[in-house]
């Protein structure tokens, strides 16, 4: 039945209006619009389940495969495809590596070489619980029992969808967010996501763009339910992936007595919870609260990959009071495991307290140094962005910036938000289309900007001439054919959040002011550093 609706679709262009118009069972198995899932051959030998998992490889994994067939590499493929767009970070590989072929890592004991309790070796899982507890401000001791080990956070959404839903049932979750967890829920439990859908306009209670609110978290699970659609849990991510939001306490106190109210389970995705990397930005972790509303039905996840720039290391951890949803998932651990010698090293990496309270390496080595060059590559990438006119969210978390390049694309849909992303592609450099995190308002991209700043450079060069190529392309369609400008659905650009003051829409021809152009001439000027670094002296 999944694929049938799935092969009845077509190819995911239209906007926000034409997308709720749509049913709940529809919406939850759009493939991300990659591809149309019609390209696809049913494959006779694959069952109904195989042939899904086949068009979700197929439909979401086009850059990926083609990033890791041309890669780039400064000496040895200088022409290959920067990679933009899979968050990982890549600025702290000889802090990592360093720490970990250290001697202290470097233990092999039979215990280790032999089958685990299956939520983890008991010594990791209390390493885990001294380090939640001291990272996540906890106020009370947390417990090793409540903590369980798989291989990494998509494993963890796998068996937490597996054991808090049957099949059919649905996980709300607000949009745009990281794409991974459609496929994390559906491919072995079978349960869809339904969208609780923000934007970017301020109006009535949002106050900053993509707001997430719990009226809108009310009316998502309504409209769900009114078309009779079973909804077991809700899903945050804090920090969130991709618009960099910290929720405050206020507002996680709110989403979670909402669960409360609905009986709804609420998994909270903290992979990036110390990768906040500016001081005027303050985490606050689920774990601590003085209070949680609902304690059984609040699962709390974390993981290595981001925090500790270790994405190869498959390591993820879950921290649950319900002992019944600790024991179900333990059950899927046998196929996710973790393999002894790495809960070793990262019960080693955890436990780095230098001899004090609190871990001397993390706090004094790592992180500080992870901040900093975190700070220094978002402030270039941004400062880019700014010579460039480009609207973007200003956050300070998490290794992306969410960009408004809606001013690229002449008539607003998906359709030309994919032709755009290929620009990219073609252009050798892979970002992550709006569409692929669900988002409603075609044009926002996703860039991660955790990167060395040689590819920094030419990954921005890259980008700047699709712009710039596309914007003449622009001009030329508008001379030949005035546009129809949609004002619906765009963004009420503030200061707060986004760097232009007011969202640029696509100008029919002749309308342009040529003070606003001089203005925005002299903007970039100032913006700009390169007279300083270019004099007649350098020169001659």
């Amino acid at each position: 039945q999944a694929l049938s609706e799935i092969a009845g679709m077509g190819g995911g262009g239209g906007d926000l209006q034409e997308m709720r118009a749509r049913p709940l069972t529809e919406r939850r198995l759009d493939m991300h619009s990659f591809c149309s899932p019609s390209d696809f051959q049913r494959s006779p030998y694959l069952s109904a389940r195989g042939n899904i998992a086949n068009i979700f490889r197929g439909s979401t994994e086009e850059g990926y495969k083609a990033y890791h067939a041309d890669k780039y590499d400064e000496d040895k493929n200088p022409n290959g495809i920067i990679n933009f767009g899979t968050s990982e970070n890549k600025l702290c590989f000889d802090l990592m590596s360093k720490r970990l072929t250290q001697t202290d890592m470097n233990l092999m004991e039979p215990p280790l070489l032999q089958y685990p309790d299956w939520k983890g070796h008991m010594f990791l899982r209390e390493e885990v619980a001294r380090f939640l507890t001291y990272y996540c401000k906890a106020p009370a001791p947390l417990k090793a029992e409540n903590v369980i080990v798989l291989n990494g956070c998509g494993s963890l959404f796998s068996a937490l969808a597996t054991v808090l839903c049957d099949p059919g049932e649905a996980v709300l979750i607000a949009t745009p967010f990281y794409g991974g967890i459609t496929q994390s829920v559906f491919l072995y439990g079978n349960v869809k996501l339904v969208y609780a859908y923000l934007d970017s306009k301020i109006t009535g209670t949002s106050t900053r763009p993509f707001q997430l609110t719990v009226e809108k978290l009310e009316k998502a699970l309504q409209d769900a339910r009114a078309e009779g659609v079973t909804v077991r849990a809700l899903i945050l991510l804090n920090p969130q992936n991709p618009l960099g939001d910290i929720y405050s306490l206020s507002e996680l106190r709110d989403y979670l007595e909402f669960a409360k109210r609905h009986e709804l389970h609420v998994i909270v995705d903290e992979i990036y919870m110390l990768s906040v990397f500016d001081e005027s930005a303050t985490f606050h972790s689920v774990l601590g609260m003085d209070r949680l509303p609902d304690p059984q039905r609040t699962h709390v996840m974390w993981g290595i990959s981001k925090d500790f720039a270790v994405s190869g290391i498959r390591f993820g951890t879950l921290y649950t009071e319900n002992q019944d949803v600790a024991n179900a998932v333990a059950s899927l651990c046998y196929f996710h495991g973790v393999c002894g010698p790495v809960q070793h090293k990262v019960a080693q990496l955890l436990r780095d307290r230098g001899g004090s309270v609190a871990p001397y390496w993390i706090n004094q080595v790592y992180l500080r140094a992870n901040h900093a060059r975190l700070k220094a590559a978002h402030t270039y990438v941004t400062d880019e962005l700014k010579t460039l006119g480009v609207p973007f969210l200003n956050r300070n978390a998490g290794f992306f910036v969410w960009i408004d390049f809606r001013k690229y694309l002449r008539t607003g849909t998906f359709e030309e938000e994919m032709l755009l992303w290929r620009r990219f592609l073609d252009n050798k450099v892979l970002l992550s289309c709006g569409k692929a995190f669900e988002c409603s308002e075609p044009g926002w991209f996703r860039i991660i900007f955790a990167d060395k700043t040689h590819r920094l450079q030419l990954g921005m060069q890259r980008i700047r001439k699709v712009l710039e190529e596309r914007e003449q392309e622009i001009l030329a369609e508008e001379k030949e054919q005035p546009c129809q400008s949609d004002q619906d659905g765009k963004a009420d650009s503030t200061d707060e959040v986004i760097f232009v003051s007011r969202h640029q829409e696509p100008t029919c021809a002749g309308s342009s002011n040529l003070g606003d152009l001089i203005g925005l001439l002299q903007q970039q000027m100032r913006s700009s550093d390169w007279l300083q670094k270019n004099t007649a002296e350098q020169f001659a």
